[in-house]
C-alpha cells in the first residue's frame, strides 16, 4: 500500500476548511492561492489517492524514436541478442539508422534490450599427461637460494639453485651458480645429461630469461 505523504494531509486539511469557511477563507489561513484551492477541491474523490501528485512525465518526446526504428532496432536485436553496443549501433547505421549512440543505449536500456552476457565457458582442467619412461621429459626450474641458508664461506655470496627433475622416474639433479645467465643454464644442463643414466627427449623450463632470449630480444625491439 502506497504512503500517505505529508502534501496529502495538507490538502485534505484545506479542502475540509473551505468547505466550511469558503475557498478564500481557505486560501488565506493556509497561505494560497483560491486557483491551488479550486484545483484540488475539484480533483478530491473522496479518496487518498485523488490527493496524490500526478507523473510530470511527458506523455511524448519530439525526438522519441518512430515506430520503423523501433522495429529496425527489435529485429536487430532478436537476430543479434550478444553483440555490443557499438557493434549494434554500426549494423544500424549500414541499415538508415540515424540517431546516436547514447541515444540508442538509452532506448535499449529503457526497453531491456541492452546485450545478453554469454555465459562462461565452464573450465576442463587438462588431465596430467603420465610419462611412461625415464627421460620421457624433464622439469628444469631456478630458484633464488635465501642468505639465511648459506653458511660457512658462502656466507654474503648470492646464489642460484638449479633443479631437474624427471618426471617419470623423479629423479633428481641440483646445482648451485652464481651467475644467473643463460650461460649458467647451459654448463647446468651439459652436468645434468652427464650424470643422468638415461636419454633424454624432452627439457621443459618456464621460459625465464635464464633458458631463451627470445623474450628480452622482442622487448628491445619493441
Amino acid at each position: 500500500m502506497a504512503s500517505i505523504t505529508q502534501n496529502m494531509r495538507y490538502r485534505l486539511s484545506l479542502i475540509t476548511y473551505a468547505e466550511r469557511h469558503g475557498v478564500s477563507n481557505a486560501a488565506r489561513k493556509y497561505k494560497t492561492n483560491r486557483q491551488y484551492v479550486y484545483r484540488w477541491k475539484n480533483r478530491y474523490d473522496g479518496s487518498w489517492d485523488s490527493l496524490r501528485d500526478r507523473s510530470r512525465r511527458p506523455h511524448s518526446h519530439p525526438n522519441q524514436h518512430p515506430p520503423d526504428e523501433i522495429k529496425l532496432i527489435q529485429d536487430m536485436r532478436r537476430r543479434n541478442p550478444h553483440i555490443g553496443l557499438v557493434v549494434f549501433w554500426v549494423k544500424l547505421m549500414q541499415r538508415g539508422y540515424q540517431r546516436s549512440i547514447p541515444g540508442l543505449y538509452r532506448f535499449l536500456k529503457k526497453q531491456g534490450m541492452t546485450a545478453q552476457k554469454l555465459p562462461n565457458p565452464k573450465y576442463v582442467p587438462k588431465p596430467y599427461e603420465q610419462m611412461s619412461y625415464p627421460g620421457q621429459r624433464v622439469q628444469i626450474d631456478v630458484k633464488f637460494v635465501p642468505a639465511c641458508c648459506l653458511v660457512n664461506g658462502a656466507k654474503g655470496k648470492r646464489f642460484y639453485q638449479y633443479t631437474a627433475i624427471d618426471e617419470y622416474s623423479r629423479w633428481r639433479y641440483v646445482e648451485a651458480f652464481e651467475e644467473h645467465s643463460t650461460d649458467s643454464s647451459a654448463v647446468f644442463l651439459r652436468h645434468f645429461l652427464e650424470r643422468f643414466p638415461m636419454p633424454v627427449e624432452c627439457v621443459q623450463t618456464d621460459n625465464g630469461t635464464e633458458f631463451t632470449k627470445r623474450f628480452p630480444l622482442l622487448g628491445r625491439r619493441l
